[in-house]
């Protein structure tokens, strides 16, 4: 008996990595380069990203002014205690900054973190070779638009 239920477990376990697999396994979409088509005049934003393992993406985002690197950020979407996270490693912030993901579905997703000055929310939503990237936080919203680096 104890065998059955040591195995019941184990294949609950197995299921949820699984489903957590599976579910970031509909982020393939975002693998690849990334150049912003709505950046001021002067400036090129890219992002990149990609799959590393089953279980983490890993990304980074650059703001060049001409040829000059104004702004870097790296960037991971991970599983962390089965709940995936988005989080950003940017100069100004001392630590990481984790922001839970809340909504995940084939045509993007929703990252969440109240406590963060700005953003308190990421969300990201794709339409074939096109992303849409928007950052927003008590009543201030920027949208990043980006295509498919071909």
């Amino acid at each position: 008996m104890k065998a059955f239920i040591l195995f019941i477990f184990a294949s609950a376990g197995l299921t949820a990595c699984a489903q957590q697999k599976s579910e970031l396994r509909t982020l393939d979409w975002l693998v690849g380069t990334w150049v912003r088509t709505n950046a001021k005049p002067g400036r090129s934003t890219y992002e990149k990203w990609e799959r590393i393992n089953d279980y983490e993406f890993i990304g980074s985002g650059i703001n060049l002014k001409g040829t000059d690197t104004v702004f870097v950020e790296k960037l991971r979407i991970i599983e962390r205690n089965d709940t995936l996270y988005y989080v950003a490693d940017i100069p100004e912030n001392k630590r990481l900054v984790y922001f839970r993901m809340t909504t995940l579905s084939k045509d993007g997703f929703v990252c969440e973190n109240p406590l963060h000055d700005f953003p308190k929310k990421i969300a990201y939503t794709h339409t074939n070779e096109f992303l849409k990237a928007q950052i927003s936080g008590d009543g201030k919203v920027i949208d990043y638009y980006f295509e498919r680096k071909k």
